[in-house]
């Protein structure tokens, strides 16, 4: 992976770690269970904590403010907020947005594992490893609550 390559992908990384925070940020607004709620603040804390991470390897001079960049609107072209808006559509089922979360955490922590096999530059790629295995936590506190919640897995 070249130079170039490498920034594009943190910088796709600090969009894909926003666009994680906003949807459990408006997900845990929507929560009425205290227990997922807390864990959708938490996780939504964290994810900012990633893109922090990523946005102090990023190169580019495109996002002059990492705070003014997280405080923009989500971006609905994703994933993770066209999914969101699509259970607050269907009546807000935490069940579903647990499921969601789980599935969107699972394909994240694959695709961090999968840049940083590819990316050249040590402390590049150990950041990327470092997010992977705390996306991988997200996704175990995502299941216990799913556990508590509806008992099953």
């Amino acid at each position: 992976m070249g130079v170039i390559d490498v920034q594009k992908a943190i910088k796709e990384a600090i969009q894909t770690e926003k666009d994680a925070m906003d949807y459990y940020k408006y997900g845990a607004e929507r929560m009425a269970e205290d227990r997922a709620r807390s864990t959708f603040e938490l996780l939504a804390r964290e994810e900012y904590q990633h893109a922090e991470s990523f946005y102090q390897i990023y190169q580019g001079t495109d996002i002059p403010s990492f705070e003014e960049f997280m405080k923009l609107p989500p971006n609905t072209s994703s994933s993770w907020w066209r999914n969101l808006q699509g259970l607050l559509v269907q009546d807000f089922d935490e069940r579903k947005a647990l499921e969601l979360a789980i599935e969107q955490e699972e394909d994240l922590e694959k695709e961090l594992r999968r840049l940083a096999a590819e990316i050249e530059d040590p402390e590049v790629a150990r950041v990327y490893l470092a997010n992977a295995s705390s996306t991988h936590h997200h996704l175990e506190l995502v299941e216990e609550d799913y556990q508590a919640m509806f008992g099953m897995g």
